[in-house]
């Protein structure tokens, strides 16, 4: 029997056994399925098996998240059947922005290697991080977000690599609609965040506003005060401090903070083009 089907079995039984007599007895089994159900909720949530804050501890989580970003990496280069050079080149870029130790550097290899075994139990692996992780949802956020920019990394996704992206994501508590606004805003703000400065040929004032409003994943018709709030959402969720302090790898801290720099110049040329003060 499933432990919520024996809080509800004990809270019925105890309601039906206190409730007196007659009707007020049928009540009372309702009443006491009621409270086992509230009870069990409360319970769940605190031990981080039922969506509450996972009782992992900091390294743990740093540890299980470094492990899963390498060997989901290496699941979904190999996912279409080869590992092309292009996947290659990120995973290796990819080490070399967290400025990884030679033995990082090893570990890393050795987890995308493993990964890429077509027998190798990603599932499990996410299921693993997604407990530890418990309800530190903008960990798992990040998680997806790295595996999502990997991916774009060589230009388009497969359909077998997004099936993979979906069913990785499924098993964090993201829907298909949160990866496709995900992956709408990595897009954007990769684009904004790329000029350094210096616009493409053709490259209009114009077409920079529209991508800065897009790497806030708002449209150009929000209000000054949706404007705000997409802004302070994104930088809370990618805050590097935050996200180290809850589990992010110190080594995946640079890639964090450069994303809140795309963030920020996103919103300032919105807000020098609105006036917005």
């Amino acid at each position: 029997m499933k432990p919520l089907h024996k809080w509800l079995l004990v809270g019925g039984l105890l309601g039906f056994w206190f409730g007196g007599a007659g009707i007020t007895r049928l009540l009372g089994a309702f009443a006491g399925m009621a409270v086992a159900y509230q009870l069990h909720v409360f319970l769940t949530a605190r031990n981080g098996t039922g969506g509450g804050f996972s009782r992992a501890s900091t390294a743990q989580r740093r540890q299980v998240f470094f492990e899963t970003v390498f060997l989901a990496m290496g699941h979904l280069a190999k996912v279409d059947g080869r590992v092309s050079q292009e996947e290659i080149r990120a995973a290796r870029s990819y080490m070399h922005a967290m400025r990884l130790s030679p033995e990082a550097v090893r570990s890393a290899i050795e987890l995308f290697t493993r990964g890429k075994d077509p027998d190798f139990p990603i599932d499990s692996q996410i299921a693993e991080l997604a407990a530890v992780c418990g309800g530190h949802r903008a960990l798992m956020r990040n998680f997806l977000e790295v595996l999502l920019g990997f991916a774009l990394s060589k230009g388009t996704i497969s359909a077998v690599e997004r099936e993979l992206l979906w069913r990785l994501a499924a098993g964090l508590g993201v829907s298909r609609v949160e990866m496709a606004q995900f992956e709408a805003v990595l897009r954007a703000q990769a684009s904004f965040g790329s000029g350094g400065g210096q616009r493409q040929p053709g490259y209009t004032v114009a077409d920079e506003l529209e991508q800065a409003y897009k790497a806030l994943g708002i449209e150009s018709s929000a209000s000054e005060r949706e404007v705000k709030t997409a802004y302070r959402r994104l930088m809370s969720q990618h805050h590097p401090d935050k996200l180290v302090a809850n589990g992010l790898p110190e080594s995946m801290k640079e890639a964090a903070e450069e994303r809140t720099h795309e963030i920020r110049k996103a919103y300032e040329t919105i807000r020098d083009h609105r006036g917005i003060k």
